[in-house]
Parts: C-alpha cells; sequence; structure tokens
C-alpha cells in the first residue's frame, strides 16, 4: 500500500524529506517493500480514496491527471478503472514509486486492455502539457501546502477539456481548525499546510478560476480523532499508548471493512469528516451564436 505522501513546500514542490500527510488518512504498516497481492492491494487503496467515483464518475480511455498524485492512490484506482492516467508530483523518489507500482499493477492485469499510466516530476504551476489536454483532474490533499492556490486552479482549468470534470479536496475547516489549536508543529514544517479553506471560500475560488461547482461532501471521518490524538502527544509520537491503539483499529477498519465502522464513518463524515470534497465541471465555450444572444439581451 503507498504510503501516505509528506508535506509539500509553498511552491508546489513535494518535500523530499517527507512527514506523514497531515490530512491523508495513515496506511497500514508496510512489512516488506514488494508489492503486497492485487486483491489486499486493492483493498487498502479503496479504503484510502477521498475522491468517491460514484459521485465522480470514469468512463473507460478517459485521460486523467492526478495533480500532486503523492503516493498515488487515486492515480491507481483511475488506471484500474480504465482511464489513461497520468500521475503527476515534484518528488521525484515518490514518482519513482508510484512508476513502479503502476508496472506492478500492469504485469497482475490489474489494469483492463486500453489503459495507460504514466508517473512523471511536474511543477502544478507550470504544467507541461497544451490547453484542454484531459478529461478528468484530481487534486487532493494539495491547495492547502501553495501559497498561489489562484495558480494551480488557473493552470487545472487550462489542461481540462471543456465539459471535463475536476475533483478537489482539501482538509476540512473544523476538524483541522482543533489540529492547529492542539500543536503548532502539526502544521509549521517546511511544506506543511499555510492555510485552512472554510468550504464557501474554496468554491468561490473554482467558480472565480470558471469552474460549476456541482456536488460536495466529506470524508475519513474516523481519522479526525486519529490526528487529534496526533497532535495532543506530539505529532511524531507514534507510541503514545492512544495513538498506537486508535492507528491498530484504523488499520484494522481499513483491512476488513466491518459494516460497524462503514455505517459510522458515513453517519459522522458531515459532522467531523476530515476531508472537504468538491466536484465541479468546466464549461463548454459559448458559441457564435450564443454570445449574439446574450450581447443582444445585454443592450436591452
Amino acid at each position: 500500500m503507498p504510503a501516505s505522501p509528506g508535506g509539500r513546500p509553498p511552491s508546489g514542490r513535494p518535500s523530499a524529506t517527507a512527514r506523514p500527510s497531515r490530512t491523508e488518512p495513515p496506511a497500514p504498516p508496510s512489512r516488506s517493500h514488494r508489492p503486497s497481492p492485487p486483491r489486499s492491494r486493492q483493498r487498502k487503496q479503496k479504503a484510502l480514496l477521498t475522491v468517491d467515483f460514484t459521485r465522480f464518475p470514469l468512463a473507460a480511455g478517459d485521460r486523467v491527471l492526478d495533480l500532486g498524485c503523492g503516493a498515488g492512490r487515486h492515480a491507481f484506482e483511475c488506471y484500474r478503472r480504465g482511464a489513461r492516467v497520468v500521475a503527476l508530483d515534484r518528488n521525484a523518489e515518490e514518482i519513482r514509486e508510484v512508476a513502479k507500482w503502476f508496472a506492478a499493477m500492469e504485469e497482475a492485469g490489474e489494469a483492463p486492455a486500453g489503459a495507460t499510466a504514466t508517473a512523471m516530476e511536474g511543477d502544478a504551476l507550470a504544467l507541461p502539457f497544451p490547453d484542454d489536454s484531459f478529461d478528468v483532474v484530481i487534486i487532493s490533499e494539495v491547495m492547502e501546502h501553495i501559497h498561489d492556490d489562484k495558480g494551480v486552479l488557473a493552470e487545472m482549468v487550462r489542461v481540462l477539456k471543456p465539459g471535463g470534470r475536476i475533483a478537489v479536496t482539501v482538509p476540512r475547516y473544523g476538524p483541522e481548525k482543533i489540529c492547529w489549536a492542539l500543536s503548532d508543529a502539526y502544521h509549521e514544517v517546511e511544506g506543511g499546510h499555510i492555510r485552512i479553506y472554510r468550504a464557501d471560500e474554496l468554491l468561490r475560488k473554482m467558480r472565480e478560476a470558471g469552474l460549476r461547482p456541482y456536488g460536495t461532501h466529506h470524508a475519513h471521518a474516523l481519522h479526525s480523532p486519529y490526528w487529534w490524538l496526533k497532535c495532543a502527544f506530539g505529532v511524531d509520537n507514534d507510541q503514545a499508548l492512544p495513538v498506537k491503539a486508535y492507528h491498530q483499529l484504523l488499520v484494522w477498519d481499513i483491512m476488513k471493512k466491518p459494516l460497524a465502522t462503514r455505517v459510522a464513518e458515513r453517519a459522522l463524515n458531515p459532522l467531523i469528516g476530515k476531508s472537504f470534497v468538491a466536484y465541479a465541471t468546466k464549461p463548454h465555450a459559448p458559441s457564435l451564436g450564443e454570445e449574439f444572444t446574450e450581447a443582444a439581451a445585454a443592450a436591452q
């Protein structure tokens, strides 16, 4: 299972000296550097997804950009669903690992015929793609690290095709505010979080970038208490008994997916979900006829 990515510095460049992500769910401990069996790997990766693909459907052959892909969890799911995936990050070490996982998935037959996957280094503020290159863009737990978030949104809109879809996930305001209150070390690190988004602020910035939001939700409620415990006992103190015990609970939940915790998390997500998720589309440019009609209406 890919480990959670480390913090990303304000420029959008992921830190090469990775601390655990302050937003993504903690991954189960790995006992080996070799890829786990396909079924085990799929179960772990699906449990850690923040984007809900029932609300954000992909079609086979969709060209997908996972921007700031980190350890690649969303890129892997898109590849598994038959997309043509580009996983991009500034962290060379993580990109090498993602490329290895793509190769292991191909060898194991986890992706359908026609699906492709590429892992590459790149800058979120200067994407190396032509305009209108992708059907889908995903940016998960990245924008809170980047000073020029409007610039990143502009680049995503530029490379997204008209009619294309975008998913943006960030730490939710309430749970994140508690983490900041409990621990300065949680966010005052190189590449750490530099802002806490309110939902209406993120949606406003998406609209200003030319997107049309169409849905939102929250995710990972069971992970909020874990990070509160981490902040209370020390973000680098993994040996504190409450932290270890809760981590074991999360690993058990990820591996077994019992009905009780699934129901509990669905009920708690609206209240303490760790992540806020927003979906939007890029409108088609108006035709000449539509522009003439709008201009005529405005003149009346």
